[in-house]
């Protein structure tokens, strides 16, 4: 289904910023960016005032029936200690049996839980209610250590930003690595964050005099052809491998090899929408070795062989 409208479905008790991560994501018209146009829906189960979890109101326009017409619907976080409202529950799975796809933002989820439609897929929240979420609903494999998990139809978020993280994923499967950048740009956040949760859960701060590694990554982006392994990038870091490593880790969230590799992946994305260059040169100017260990870690990362990406987005 290509993602052509979008319904944000609220009710009282919504918090403020996760619905506003769905505005902001989808709602706002950036076709002077080459950013297709998407309907937007503010939908709830009766027009009229919905009351915020901060305690002012929100005009909602549109009932349940709007949500019918939507490829992809939104529910941002909701109190957790309320049953949902009348028809949402049946709404939703309507939604889910003809194809929709369903998007929570972090406690979202237990909406679409109470709603049946977690069971048997693997799913995640903030990580403060994840073991809340697993208790509630045993039929689903929540997964506490990531920003976002995509089951397919159904696409489940972490806590607060992570949803901005999940609407990026979105974008990039719809509409391609190009376009996804673009509307990263205009929110002024990264297009796709390494890590998961654990970077957010409270623990001890470990002693660290080190630099911030923000020169040292923006060097590696825009130098991915280079030989980027630990003892070369700890070389330049004035570091022991054993050192960088560990650091490089307890700031970004990912190993080097890991982040390195993100990087590489999304620039061959780029080059693969953007030029007609084969995927041998694509790999090389990426810094893998060949097409094969380009095409390993794209399907890895992607699901799909690079060929097969540059059919769907190739500009």
């Amino acid at each position: 289904m290509t993602l052509r409208s979008v319904a944000a479905l609220l009710w009282d008790g919504v918090a403020p910023f996760e619905f506003g991560v769905l505005c902001e994501a989808f709602g706002i018209d950036r076709t002077d960016d080459g950013i297709p146009h998407l309907e937007f829906a503010i939908c709830a189960p009766t027009p009229g005032p919905v009351h915020t979890s901060l305690g002012f109101t929100i005009g909602v326009p549109d009932g349940l029936e709007r949500l019918d017409q939507a490829d992809l619907i939104g529910v941002p976080a909701m109190r957790r200690d309320v049953p949902l409202p009348a028809g949402v529950g049946d709404a939703l799975r309507r939604a889910h049996a003809r194809g929709a796809r369903i998007l929570s933002v972090c406690s979202g989820a237990f909406a679409l839980g109470e709603a049946g439609l977690l069971d048997g897929l693997e799913c995640t929240t903030h990580w403060k209610h994840t073991d809340e979420l697993a208790a509630r609903f045993p039929e689903a494999k929540v997964v506490p250590e990531v920003l976002y998990v995509d089951a397919g139809q159904v696409v489940t978020s972490a806590g607060t930003a992570a949803g901005v993280d999940a609407c990026l994923h979105i974008w990039r499967q719809e509409y391609g690595a190009a376009v996804a950048s673009a509307v990263a740009r205009r929110m002024v956040v990264p297009p796709q964050r390494d890590g998961g949760q654990a970077q957010y859960i409270a623990r001890a701060v470990p002693e660290c005099d080190a630099e911030t590694f923000g020169p040292l990554l923006e060097w590696i982006v825009a130098n991915l052809g280079e030989e980027l392994d630990v003892e070369s990038l700890a070389r330049r870091s004035a570091m022991s491998p054993r050192t960088f490593a560990r650091r490089f880790r307890a700031e970004t969230g990912a190993t080097p090899h890991a982040w390195v590799t993100r990087q590489r992946v999304l620039r061959a994305e780029e080059l693969l929408e953007q030029t007609d260059r084969p995927v041998e040169w694509i790999a090389h100017r990426v810094g893998f070795a060949n097409a094969a260990t380009l095409r390993h870690h794209f399907l890895r990362a992607r699901g799909v062989s690079p060929q097969s990406y540059r059919r769907s987005f190739a500009c």
